[in-house]
């Protein structure tokens, strides 16, 4: 897993967390259920009932007659707005496939989506020796500078026992038939090695 995807879930993870929060506090106090059940909720807990706020009117026109109170309203407002549509974007921009020349020089008319080459290399490395699964990321833009340029990154487990040492040299041909086959001249790859857990055998 990628450290977008990483920080996608995570940001999921913290929304949802929020929002059911929210909505079993009101969907508690909206039926009554403290009243129904008998429940004491704990002091200046919000929501109790029915015909409760989540914020008291003293507490919502507290700063309202402060000249800094609107302008930092409106300007947080405009923050989270933005952000939000920043990692809309970004959902967007990541999740359109990005096409991969083909031949060097390119062919013209002849293209390759990133996530065919992901699938195969990731393919060809699971079905290496010691190999228990393998994910493949690839990343950069054929036609950007040679810093940006396409390079990928392998999220490979492995066998309990399989030798580390014979399952990279082995990549290492799997890499260059992948780099071979859009006609690259190289592709530069970071794979991180993990094993699978081994669970022990039960004897009877």
């Amino acid at each position: 897993m990628n450290s977008h995807s990483v920080l996608n879930r995570a940001l999921l993870a913290v929304a949802g967390l929020v929002l059911l929060g929210g909505g079993l506090l009101v969907l508690t106090a909206g039926l009554d259920l403290y009243r129904r059940w008998s429940l004491d909720p704990p002091a200046d807990w919000p929501l109790t009932g029915p015909h409760d706020t989540l914020l008291p009117a003293q507490d919502r026109t507290r700063w309202t007659d402060e000249g800094w109170w609107w302008p930092t309203v409106i300007a947080a407002l405009t923050i989270l707005a933005a952000l939000a549509l920043w990692w809309l974007l970004a959902q967007l921009r990541h999740r359109h496939p990005r096409r991969l020349p083909v031949g060097n020089p390119p062919c013209d008319g002849v293209e390759l989506y990133d996530a065919a080459l992901n699938d195969a290399l990731a393919a060809d490395t699971a079905r290496l020796p010691g190999v228990h699964q393998a994910q493949a990321n690839l990343t950069g833009h054929a036609h950007r500078p040679h810093a940006h340029r396409p390079h990928a990154t392998l999220d490979v487990t492995l066998d309990p026992d399989a030798r580390p040492r014979d399952v990279v040299h082995a990549l290492e041909i799997t890499l260059h038939r992948a780099c071979r086959s859009p006609g690259w001249e190289q592709l530069p790859a970071r794979a991180t090695l993990r094993v699978a857990s081994h669970r022990p055998h039960r004897a009877e």
